[in-house]
């Protein structure tokens, strides 16, 4: 069936509108390509920059699209071709109306044409849409319906505005002029959605829509950035806010950027001032700039401490930790890092370590050994006093309990756990405890609580000093006391004992003046003898307990042994002991007779004392002499002798060899300091044939 030309509404198109709509849809197609090309290079070329080589991929993925288009542009062209096929038959018959079958054809053609378009640009994942320039929606993909939530018959044919809040229509316009002489605009948007409260962001491309060299509208290719876009703002929102300072550099060490903290940390008053300062002023100390790295340098992980310069010269100490960035080359673009102002914390440190190192000098020159003891009877810590005390060192006690020290007292774990149970938060005791040496020491301990951070008992804290000296003084102490009072009661007696005893030789005299009998005469010759041996007992206990005269004097000194034999000649017979007292002519000497006595007295007594623990009986032999200056006097037992390691000390304060309870160690060195202040010595060595011989030396009287 054919159709009347005059009565079809349809007026027929000429071949030059074929041939132009194909020059148009090719000029499309390349525009297209150039467009996708430019826009994805703007997009991604600062990114690339910092995305390593696995996204090269992208590349890739540009020549799959652009293959896209080609095949696109290629199903056009068939149908532009099959376009001009029918106009050649229509212009063949001129002046005819075209047939139903030609019109129907073409209908075909053109919906297959839009179709192929539509599928096109529904395949992109971003969002396209085509606009006028009243902002009326000519196109749009399935990208753009999702995001509006509307279906693409809904959206053709609308107003943009009806949809975005943001930007605004007068947003819009006020740029329009612009845009209308480049044709060109790219950029990133912010599109809020009147159906979401979400904000969008957007990398978009738009491109005029040109027709009769006037623009009528634009194409707008966007690429959704949101996520990435909210990530930026996230980290900038955490750069700026950080209290650790953050900073970007150059490999040479120069700041690129830094957060507010690092320019408050470095005292200077913006950002500006910091980013303008050369890398050698931040570096505290002379070298390569802090903040950067060697030429050689990987790249990688880095934390160490670093000094840097404030803005007033001050040197800050901060904790670095940084790493590089590489380009898609694999280049070293900058680094980034933190920096963590440990500058008081070192201080901080520095004054710990002096607090530390004087505690510990304190404790070192405390006179008690100071013990830290937990929760379990374990030492958590011992001064240096525990070496001297006990003969431990610090380390051998920490980790033990009280109770693993051998020969420790049960006093020191009474007082332990009468602490920490908070029966006397604070107490005392004195307690044995042997040192290491096998010495025994007399301790006395002080104990209190140890609390924690929260007030909770965590332990107990002990003091131990040793008292060994001081109770040995207290006993000398009172022995001499008892001495003295000794010696006044013996003063007494002398004197009373001297009246009767002046009586008794008075009549014994008179008696044997007047009587005849020989035997009685004898009786009273014997009488007589007893009475004047105990007058002479009385003289020598009056002497020496009477007071020593002040000063030094010559003296003679066969009479002052000769006395001081006197004084203890009971106990010498009691215990057996035999004195062989080579008496030579008078030996002056120069001293104080009483303080001789004393010390003449005790080395008596120290040679019967050790006479008696190896025999039933012995020999002291005394002997005197003068060598030059000097007059001597010696004592020689024929005792065990004194042991060789004992001879160094054994004129040192408490220092004992006798069994418990016999000795308090001082007789010898009270006998050292006597003999010192007379410009003396006394001596002691162990004789060749055995037993012990102490030598007394003195300055004679009289001698320069």
């Amino acid at each position: 069936m054919t159709i009347n030309p005059a009565q079809s509404p349809r007026p027929s198109r000429p071949r030059g509108n074929f041939e132009q709509e194909e020059s148009q849809l090719w000029r499309w197609l390349i525009g297209f390509i150039i467009l996708l090309a430019v826009a994805l290079s703007a997009l991604l070329w600062e990114r690339l920059e910092t995305i390593p080589y696995s996204l090269r991929a992208i590349p890739i993925g540009v020549l799959t699209l652009s293959l896209l288009l080609v095949v696109y542009a290629y199903g056009r062209r068939r149908e532009v071709s099959d376009l001009k096929v029918l106009l050649k038959g229509l212009q063949e018959h001129v002046g005819a109306a075209p047939s139903e079958e030609q019109l129907d054809q073409l209908s075909q053609v053109l919906q297959r044409s839009q179709r192929s378009f539509k599928e096109l640009i529904d395949s992109f994942d971003d969002p396209a849409f085509a606009v006028s320039l009243d902002g009326t929606l000519r196109t749009v993909n399935k990208r753009v319906s999702d995001l509006a939530g509307l279906p693409y018959a809904e959206l053709v044919g609308h107003k943009i505005y009806d949809l975005i809040a943001e930007p605004t229509r007068e947003e819009v316009e006020r740029g329009l002029g612009r845009f209308l002489e480049t044709r060109r605009w790219t950029g990133t948007v912010k599109v809020q959605l009147k159906n979401s409260s979400r904000p969008l962001y957007f990398d978009c491309v738009m491109n005029g829509i040109v027709k009769g060299d006037e623009v009528v509208g634009a194409s707008v290719l966007g690429r959704d950035v949101t996520e990435e876009r909210e990530k930026e703002l996230r980290f900038t929102a955490l750069f700026e806010t950080l209290q650790e300072g953050v900073y970007f550099s150059t490999p040479d060490g120069r700041l690129q950027d830094a957060n507010p903290a690092l320019v408050s940390m470095l005292g200077y008053e913006d950002r500006a001032h910091l980013l303008a300062v050369e890398p050698a002023a931040l570096n505290f100390d002379p070298g390569q700039p802090v903040l950067g790295r060697a030429v050689d340098d990987r790249g990688g992980v880095r934390t160490r401490e670093v000094k840097l310069r404030r803005k007033d010269g001050s040197a800050a100490v901060f904790l670095d930790s940084s790493r590089a960035v590489w380009d898609s080359a694999g280049n070293i673009i900058r680094y980034q890092g933190t920096l963590v102002d440990i500058t008081e914390k070192r201080k901080m440190e520095r004054q710990l370590a002096q607090q530390e190192q004087f505690r510990s000098r304190l404790l070192e020159s405390f006179p008690d050994m100071i013990l830290v003891v937990d929760l379990e009877e374990r030492y958590t810590f011992a001064s240096a006093r525990a070496r001297e005390l006990l003969g431990y060192a610090p380390e051998e006690l920490l980790g033990k309990k009280i109770s693993d020290l051998e020969n420790q007292s049960s006093e020191l774990v009474l007082l332990y756990r009468s602490v920490v149970s908070g029966a006397e938060p604070i107490a005392s005791a004195e307690y044995g405890a042997r040192h290491r040496d096998g010495s025994w020491r007399t301790m006395r301990a002080s104990g209190s609580q140890l609390t924690d951070g929260e007030g909770k008992i965590s332990g107990a804290i002990i003091s131990v000093r040793d008292i060994t000296v001081e109770r040995k003084l207290e006993q000398q102490v009172v022995q001499s006391e008892r001495l003295a009072a000794m010696g006044a009661m013996i003063g007494g007696v002398a004197h009373e004992l001297n009246n009767p005893l002046t009586s008794i030789l008075g009549v014994s005299e008179l008696l044997q003046d007047t009587e005849t009998n020989e035997t009685a005469r004898k009786q009273l010759a014997m009488l007589q003898q007893q009475a004047r041996r105990a007058a002479d007992i009385v003289q020598n206990l009056t002497y020496f307990s009477r007071p020593p005269a002040p000063g030094k004097s010559a003296i003679n000194l066969v009479e002052i042994v000769e006395r001081t034999l006197n004084l203890h000649a009971y106990s010498l017979r009691k215990n057996n002991i035999t004195v062989d007292f080579l008496k030579e002519a008078g030996v002056p000497a120069l001293g104080d007779p009483h303080q001789l006595m004393q010390v003449f007295l005790n080395l008596i007594v120290n040679a019967e004392q050790a006479i008696r623990e190896t025999r039933d009986r012995g020999t002291l032999r005394i002997r005197l002499g003068r060598t030059g200056n000097s007059a001597w006097v010696s004592f020689h037992d024929d005792g065990p002798g004194i042991p060789k390691e004992s001879l160094p000390s054994i004129f040192d304060p408490f220092y004992t060899t006798k069994r418990p309870g016999r000795g308090t160690g001082l007789g010898l060195s009270i006998c050292k300091s006597v003999m010192k202040e007379h410009n003396g010595s006394v001596e002691a060595a162990n004789a060749p044939d055995g037993g012990a011989v102490f030598t007394v030396t003195l300055p004679v009287a009289g001698a320069n």
